[in-house]
């Protein structure tokens, strides 16, 4: 009886490692997405992958709400050209997602900005979306 007791929670702590590493990758594709949209200024992609509830703090502290940030990426205000994630980490608390690390992003080939941001992304509905962003400048 110890023995089953055994192979089942050995098979759940598994089977939920899976689910984890999924989940990762979904957020990561997600991270991608959210980087083509942004570069490519699309709209309805952006639309899906942000949360309606969405809050999004700039480096210089500046906030934005999801019509905002549509609006300034889709319309040209904020132009970026290139944008790296070079070094992320995921973390992944059931149906949230901490996606934590370095950002460099480029409004033009001499203005990047290098920054350290905190997205969280929730699991919902609509699949994963961004619901906060949070960057620090770095010098």
């Amino acid at each position: 009886m110890g023995r089953i007791i055994f192979v089942a929670l050995f098979a759940l702590s598994s089977l939920s490692a899976v689910r984890v590493g999924d989940a990762k990758s979904e957020v990561l594709a997600a991270m991608d997405g959210l980087k083509q949209a942004m570069i490519h200024r699309d709209g309805a992609a952006l639309q899906k992958l942000l949360a309606d509830n969405l809050t999004y703090t700039h480096s210089a502290g500046q906030e934005q709400n999801k019509a905002e940030v549509i609006q300034s990426i889709v319309s040209g205000k904020s132009i970026i050209q290139k944008l790296d994630f070079p070094d992320n980490s995921v973390r992944v608390l059931g149906n949230v997602a901490l996606v934590k690390g370095k950002v460099d992003l480029w409004h033009s080939a001499d203005n990047v900005v290098h920054m350290n941001i905190l997205h969280v992304w929730v699991n919902g509905p609509h699949g994963w979306q961004l619901v906060a962003r949070q960057a620090t400048r770095l010098q």
